[in-house]
């Protein structure tokens, strides 16, 4: 019998993609170290990227564990690769799922809305749910309001700006940066029914990143909206940072050491994620325009290209990278990367960034100026509160939305608009230095939030009391 119970139980159910599943298992540890016992419900493969990291917090004492739902023999849900997309079929755990709710009751289940099952089955458990969406509130806010006054539908053509009506700020957006469920909101109905009728939303942000956009969001859940980030920040020591999300694809000692060798803020670092997919075309026009800029930089390809694999190897033909091990300008990672540990280096001056929510936020809790290259999901809705809003970064020129599932669009940005962007971004003068202090002070912000008396923090004990109130009652 545990000496000092945890006040509440709370289980929580990540997505399988990357960008969905590492934040929300930094949600769990969160709640964890503020002495919630916190459950994690996962498959048997994915939960070997977090396995590590769990069992240092339960050795310093945290009430937290994971519980692996029982599959059919070689079974398991989508690859580990972290590059499960949205629409990834999860309904097999359904069944596992409600069976360990038979036999176990938690106080609250956070719950990623991609599951698109787990809403009906959790309100059928009579159990309060939390709503994950991996989201900020901009987005949010912005999707919420296209909703409501159509503003797309009142334009000529895909490329003619319109503005998003009643927001804090002037927001412009084209049909061609859209993504469907933007275009046609009726394709979203059951993910909004389903936060609707949920008992709130669990964010990761910080209100002093979108204090406007918060209030907005909290008005249209009735206050049941609670910003608990950045969580990337619960990270604290070095083995946590290397080992969140798939081992790193070069060593991570020889990735530091060559940036301990760089002067500050004279690096670039490049990743468009986890899910995008960049045409052979488009590699060669940001091997160019990076190699034009003459800065350098940290690449991480990746599994950015979308060809066969001839193409792959044959991507930095002419030279290219063999110029790069010569002049020492460059690193090139194939695969996965610590990107925790490259943001937060002082070497990093500047990030290319897909504007996915997690590079984002990460971003800004390093205190890193960005340039904005936005694919798909919501991502040219982040980009609006990166160059916008927030005024941290430049836009690359990326125009046209596209589906991860979709083969890549070949080069829709070319070599002159990258080299402009970096130039622009790592210059030395007053607009590149500007960008880095307003990085700097939102980066110094992040971390205040999330420490003892911060918003962030207080908000976690916020739902950890509500939820406490709702038990007794």
């Amino acid at each position: 019998m545990e000496s000092n119970p945890s006040p509440v139980e709370m289980f929580f159910l990540p997505f399988v993609g990357g960008g969905h599943q590492i934040p929300m298992i930094d949600i769990a540890r969160i709640f964890a170290s503020h002495g919630a016992k916190s459950t994690i419900i996962t498959t048997p493969k994915h939960a070997l990227s977090f396995q590590k990291s769990i069992d240092r917090d339960q050795k310093s004492g945290r009430p937290i564990s994971i519980h692996i739902l029982e599959l059919p023999d070689n079974v398991d849900i989508a690859d580990t690769d972290m590059s499960a997309g949205p629409f990834t079929d999860t309904s097999m755990l359904r069944e596992p799922f409600l069976n360990l709710l038979h036999e176990s009751r938690p106080d609250c289940i956070v719950h990623d809305v991609f599951h698109r099952w787990s809403g009906d089955a959790i309100d059928g458990a009579g159990i309060p749910r939390i709503t994950f969406s991996g989201n900020a509130c901009f987005p949010k806010c912005v999707q919420e309001n296209m909703r409501r006054f159509k503003p797309h539908e009142k334009v000529s053509s895909d490329l003619e700006p319109f503005v998003v009506p009643g927001l804090p700020d002037r927001i412009e957006l084209t049909r061609s940066q859209l993504a469907p469920f933007e275009r046609n909101p009726r394709e979203d109905d059951y993910l909004r029914r389903s936060v609707q009728q949920s008992f709130g939303v669990v964010v990761n942000s910080f209100y002093e990143l979108e204090p406007a956009y918060a209030e907005l969001l909290q008005k249209e859940m009735g206050n049941k909206a609670w910003l608990v980030g950045p969580v990337s920040l619960c990270n604290r020591n070095i083995e946590d940072k290397a080992e969140r999300g798939q081992k790193t694809a070069m060593d991570q000692q020889s990735i530091l050491s060559w940036l301990d060798s760089k002067e500050p803020n004279s690096v670039l670092y490049i990743s468009f994620g986890s899910l995008a997919r960049l045409s052979h075309e488009q590699l060669l026009e940001i091997a160019y325009g990076l190699e034009a800029s003459n800065h350098q930089f940290i690449w991480v390809v990746g599994k950015t290209l979308k060809s066969t694999e001839e193409e792959e190897e044959n991507v930095f033909l002419g030279g290219f990278e063999d110029r790069l091990r010569e002049s020492g300008k460059g690193l090139i990672i194939r695969g996965w990367a610590p990107q925790l540990l490259i943001l937060e280096h002082n070497a990093v001056g500047g990030f290319v960034t897909h504007c996915g929510w997690n590079s984002t936020l990460e971003g800004v809790s390093c205190g890193v100026p960005m340039i904005t290259w936005p694919i798909t999901a919501e991502q040219f809705t982040n980009e609006k509160l990166i160059t916008d809003v927030l005024k941290i970064g430049v836009k690359v020129g990326s125009m046209e939305w596209s589906s991860f599932k979709d083969p890549p669009l070949g080069a829709t940005v070319g070599r002159d608009k990258v080299e402009t962007a970096v130039k622009r971004l790592m210059a030395e003068g007053e607009e590149a230095a500007e960008f880095r202090r307003r990085a700097k002070e939102l980066g110094e912000k992040a971390k205040r939030a999330v420490e003892e008396g911060g918003s962030s923090y207080k908000n976690a004990d916020a739902l950890i009391q509500e939820l406490i109130s709702l038990k007794r009652n």
